[in-house]
């Protein structure tokens, strides 16, 4: 039985470049950094980013985690542009609510997500 999510983690090519993008840019608090694996806290969620191997496949594969902004979704879309993050197509509108994709540092997927207005 599953009653919650415990970790996610994500591959990396680059941990150092990774730690900034998820600690500095989207201001998630770094708990343990190694460079074969680090730990961050995203509001009680464990995300952890593990090292690619150096050989074998460099699939393209992976998690993808959906943020909920603080704020509006459109705040949080143009802070992130600011700082450089690059946005797949358009915020999108949904019934069940409103998404916008982007790709971290390494090139996995994420996306911000805003529940339907009531």
């Amino acid at each position: 039985m599953a009653s919650g999510v415990a970790t996610v983690w994500l591959p990396v090519k680059d941990m150092k470049r990774a730690l900034g993008f998820y600690g500095e840019t989207l201001g998630l608090e770094v708990k343990r950094e190694t460079d074969d694996w680090s730990e961050l806290d995203a509001n009680g969620l464990m995300v952890g980013l593990n090292a690619r191997e150096s050989s074998g496949a460099d699939g393209g594969g992976g998690a993808l985690l959906t943020f909920r902004p603080d704020g509006g979704l459109e705040d949080e879309v143009s802070r992130l542009k600011g700082e450089g993050v690059s946005f797949v197509g358009d915020i999108s509108d949904h019934p069940w609510g409103r998404i916008a994709s982007f790709k971290d540092s390494e090139g996995n997927d994420l996306q911000l997500y805003e529940p339907p207005s009531d």
